[in-house]
């Protein structure tokens, strides 16, 4: 009886063997499927309205104010997703502005030109509950650089300074298939740059609280 125990014990442990060799081979191709199923990089291609607030001051000038040209440029997005839910986009895109004289300085009429380039980063949080239409809110810092800058009219010198923002986001991606979609977005940034400048022979300077919008719609493209 005990030679007949052993028997069927040592009969069932090859078979248990296999079993076990096995499984680690299907691990490899269900690892493949899911990576595959998810791509953390995304770009997209917008058109996006740049629309400053109208206003700012020269110091010691009282009733001053400062006035900004609206623009439309396109723009190139690269977002990265650490989880299907968080993200970080940076935007990249430049546009020239024309400034003027506004309230008490209004008849000075356009003081200048620049060349604006405001690369923005922000935090990502994106809704995945809405099957196709995906929402989204974002938070995060702009550095604005100002080149290119040229006094005209009354002003015979330019100088906007680069400048810090905050930038506050929220937008929605609808996906038409696995990787195309269309895409909506606006963007408040805070961003309030010093100058300096040459008006009618005197040295001025003050801020100008930029404040503007950025309003964009365009095509997404998920890896």
């Amino acid at each position: 009886m005990a030679a007949l125990a052993a028997a069927t014990l040592l009969s069932g442990m090859p078979a248990k063997a296999a079993d076990l060799t096995a499984a680690p081979e299907v691990a490899p191709e269900a690892q493949a499927d899911v990576a595959a199923a998810f791509s953390p990089w995304q770009v997209r291609l917008r058109a996006l309205g740049v629309l400053p607030t109208d206003s700012g001051d020269v110091d010691g000038i009282s009733g001053s104010d400062l006035s900004y040209t609206d623009s439309v440029i396109p723009e190139l997005d690269i977002t990265y997703y650490f989880t299907k839910n968080i993200s970080a986009e940076l935007i990249l895109g430049t546009t020239q502005s024309s400034i003027h004289g506004d309230g008490s300085i209004g008849s000075l009429g356009k003081l200048g030109d620049t060349w604006i380039l405001p690369p923005t980063l922000t935090a990502q949080y994106h809704f995945t509950n809405f099957g196709a239409f995906q929402p989204y809110v974002g938070a995060g810092v702009n550095y604005t650089i100002f080149y290119n800058q040229d006094a005209t009219g009354a002003a015979t010198d330019l100088k906007v300074k680069n400048a810090f923002g905050v930038a506050l986001q929220a937008g929605f991606d609808y996906m038409i298939d696995e990787h195309w979609g269309v895409n909506a977005d606006v963007k408040k940034i805070f961003l309030r740059p010093d100058y300096e400048a040459t008006v009618g022979g005197a040295d001025v300077k003050g801020t100008a609280k930029l404040d503007p919008w950025l309003i964009g719609g365009g095509l997404t493209y998920r890896f």
